[in-house]
């Protein structure tokens, strides 16, 4: 680089991932948030489908599914989950599941999300915003998945307490999309990007 050359910070990358829950019907709105300041990937599991508006997502983010993974001829073409994870800086799922909550405690790798969980550099950041009834937020399940993941170095935004989808009351809802777009953006700020890092 020439003398008085400059770098300009690229924006942060960032996976936004959605799984099996019924709040995966605020996923547009949190694509919307993250878009503002980042780029965005969105990854979302056959399951969190059933519940989202596809239509909801902004038009410049890419949009993933199961299938697209094994979009793969012959030796040498990329592996999306694996592109993916050296494309990102930042990996968001929100909402996680009860069930691949597990699945990533338990090192499982069955669809496109959990294959980029399991191929992840724990160096990077990783967030996990919950979302799951009551009864299962309290089976004593989900503490022993929630401390293997604390393990890896993943950061866990709480759930809420609400009345929920079902009707219950209780803990376990999914944190505000505001609150979760606030958590992961503050955390950036205060660890900046490397400049030119990961292009």
């Amino acid at each position: 680089m020439a003398q008085g050359d400059t770098i300009t910070p690229r924006l942060p990358r960032i996976i936004l991932a959605a799984s099996g829950s019924v709040a995966a019907n605020k996923f547009g709105k949190l694509c919307h948030y993250f878009s503002k300041w980042a780029e965005v990937k969105a990854v979302i599991t056959d399951c969190a489908y059933h519940f989202l508006d596809t239509s909801t997502i902004p038009e410049d983010i890419d949009l993933y599914r199961d299938d697209d993974d094994w979009d793969w001829n012959m030796l040498g073409d990329k592996i999306l989950h694996i592109e993916l994870c050296r494309w990102a800086d930042i990996l968001v799922i929100a909402p996680l599941s009860a069930n691949t909550l597990a699945k990533i405690a338990g090192g499982l790798c069955d669809n496109l999300l959990t294959c980029v969980v399991r191929a992840w550099d724990y160096d990077k950041p990783f967030f996990i915003a919950p979302a799951m009834n009551t009864l299962t937020w309290k089976n004593s399940f989900t503490e022993t998945h929630l401390m293997a993941v604390d393990e890896l170095g993943v950061t866990l935004i709480p759930p809420v307490t609400k009345k929920r989808a079902c009707g219950d009351y209780g803990n376990g809802a999914m944190a505000k999309s505001s609150i979760i777009n606030m958590t992961v953006q503050s955390f950036v700020e205060l660890q900046p990007l490397p400049a030119g890092s990961n292009v």
